[in-house]
């Protein structure tokens, strides 16, 4: 989308909000359409909860009422007698601060309402069912687009092929994109399309996966998937709308109140502008530009605050490696289970250095994804430089993931202010092979929450989804005990990395908001910040015999003061 055509759908008002950055910063939210809750006929008391609250110093604050103004703000905890409050009775109910993730996908979630999902699929077979089934119900589709495979978990001991997908679908092309985002595998009709044959070459940062006569299999990895992608029918904005609308409602059910969302184009920023105004959002957004979309709008795109902090677009996602799971991240010496590579840089560091300094100079916050220890050390050392060049600009950057770190480089993320935008469920999710991916001593700085923590280092807690589940409970599951939902392994995995139940929470919401820079209006429930709120039907500090973190029910959610969601009965 040029500049032009983006100027014109956004309309005159919201380019002059996204010129100044701040016109929208403090308004008052409107109420999302059909919610209830705080409003023009005064405040109201959230009465008789079990409330909990983490302060940006790391304390735990209980209380038992919350008053509501009725702009949506935080009134007072534990206030006294309120004439002439509405009460909402919450019965003995657990209340948090609305959970914040601080890296999901908001279109990839949103794009599983329409598309087929692969996730939790256990084996070849299992997966190959599913796509008969979706392609029998959908016989109009030109092209069957999925995501969620996993051959590891499958135990496959192999990569999926076009001709496994020729078994089931061979009348129009396919393309399902594994678990991590950094693989895809066509069936042969859109192998045909991409015009990848045994004389192709690889590209820069990618893979075309090749049988042993040198023939593509149907697999490519990373950058090489854009053979595929480059083909696939551009979604209309009537489709972007109804995927953002999607996802919200799965993201509300599930707790959340707030997203990083790791990835926006031009076309994803006109949607949730509309969504915003038109007061149909009930998940505030803090939605990193791709750079495709930053280099085409940036300057107009640009806003702290859109729609009362429903909106805020000050960020740009780069990515200079792929992912463990794929042999893709980058790292300094090749992996152990696979001699033969180590991995694949998706930028050379002189062009990850020259974004950096142009995003800098844009006035955006840089985010850059790096797995491996390798594209860790690139990416501090690009920010390394453009502070020396540029300045940090006080934008608080980020490495998102941070999940494979030479030791000696942990130390930097304190010393460059770097924040780690990591997802505690990663460590449980990959436990099944990270270690024979890098072996026993590199595996010492991945995953490494206390390590970064115990510096000083910001840790803002996500989940990566539809990467991994995008319930939070999941995430605060795993980031307190280090273990799976069956409780494995018995006392975790490096469990001498775990946070603690009040660390967990605070990397979900108030960290999760200092990432986004919002941490004056969102995360802790404090006076003059958002009433964003969840009630649920657990206690995380005072857990039941039995019962396990990730078990959490959500109830209610609410945004701004009024209910967006009600899912169980108080």
């Amino acid at each position: 989308m040029g500049r032009a055509q983006f100027l014109k759908l956004i309309g005159a008002g919201a380019t002059a909000a996204a010129l100044s950055g701040t016109a929208f910063a403090g308004t008052a939210a409107a109420a999302p359409r059909g919610a209830t809750g705080a409003g023009a006929d005064g405040p109201l008391l959230v009465d008789d909860v079990r409330g909990y609250t983490v302060d940006r110093r790391g304390r735990l604050r209980r209380f038992s009422r919350m008053l509501v103004t009725p702009g949506g703000k935080v009134a007072a905890l534990d206030p006294g007698a309120v004439p002439g409050a509405r009460r909402l009775d919450g019965r003995g109910r657990v209340l948090l601060p609305g959970l914040h993730d601080a890296h999901g996908h908001l279109w990839g979630i949103g794009a599983l309402a329409v598309q087929l999902d692969l996730s939790g699929t256990r084996s070849l077979q299992e997966a190959l069912d599913r796509l008969a089934a979706y392609a029998a119900a959908h016989p109009g589709q030109t092209w069957i687009q999925g995501r969620g495979w996993n051959e590891v978990v499958w135990g496959l001991g192999r990569l999926p092929t076009a001709q496994d997908l020729d078994s089931v679908v061979s009348d129009r092309p396919v393309w399902l994109v594994r678990v991590d985002g950094h693989a895809g595998v066509a069936n042969s009709q859109a192998l045909q399309l991409s015009g990848v044959t045994a004389d192709t070459p690889d590209p820069a940062g990618g893979q075309i996966v090749r049988d042993a006569s040198g023939a593509p299999t149907g697999v490519f990895v990373d950058a090489a998937q854009t053979f595929v992608t480059s083909q696939l029918p551009e979604p209309t904005l009537d489709d972007v709308r109804d995927r953002a609308l999607a996802a919200q409602t799965r993201l509300n059910a599930a707790g959340l109140t707030s997203v990083s969302d790791a990835g926006t184009s031009a076309d994803g920023v006109v949607v949730l502008r509309r969504l915003a105004s038109s007061g149909e959002l009930t998940l505030r957004l803090n939605a990193f530009l791709d750079y495709a979309a930053f280099t085409e709008v940036g300057a107009e795109a640009r806003t702290d605050s859109f729609a009362g902090d429903m909106l805020r677009v000050r960020t740009v996602k780069l990515y200079v490696d792929g992912a463990l799971g794929s042999h893709g991240a980058a790292m300094i010496e090749p992996y152990s289970d696979r001699p033969s590579t180590r991995g694949l840089l998706q930028m050379e560091p002189a062009e990850l250095n020259r974004r950096v300094q142009r995003i800098l100079r844009g006035g955006y916050q840089a985010a850059v994804h790096a797995i491996g220890d390798l594209g860790n050390r690139v990416v501090l050392d690009a920010y390394e430089q453009a502070f020396r060049t540029v300045g940090d600009q006080g934008l608080r950057h980020r490495i998102e993931h941070a999940q494979v770190i030479a030791l000696d480089d942990i130390p930097r993320f304190k010393r460059l202010g770097v924040i780690a935008s990591m997802q505690p469920v990663h460590a449980t999710d990959d436990m099944n092979m990270a270690e024979t991916r890098v072996g026993p001593e590199r595996i010492k700085g991945g995953y490494a929450w206390r390590a970064l923590l115990d510096q000083g280092t910001v840790v803002a807690s996500g989940s990566d989804f539809p990467v991994s589940s995008e319930n939070p409970f999941d995430g605060l599951h795993a980031a307190v005990t280090r273990t799976d939902r069956e409780g494995r392994p018995d006392g975790g995995w490096y469990p001498e990395q775990a946070m603690t139940p009040v660390e967990a929470l605070r990397s979900f919401t108030v960290d999760a908001a200092y990432a986004a820079h919002q941490e004056k209006v969102l995360g802790g429930l404090e006076p003059g910040k958002w009433a964003d709120f969840i009630l649920v039907d657990t206690d995380p500090f005072e857990l039941p015999a039995g019962r396990a973190l990730w078990q959490t029910g959500v109830l209610q959610t609410w945004v701004a003061g009024h209910r967006v969601g009600e899912y169980g009965v108080l």
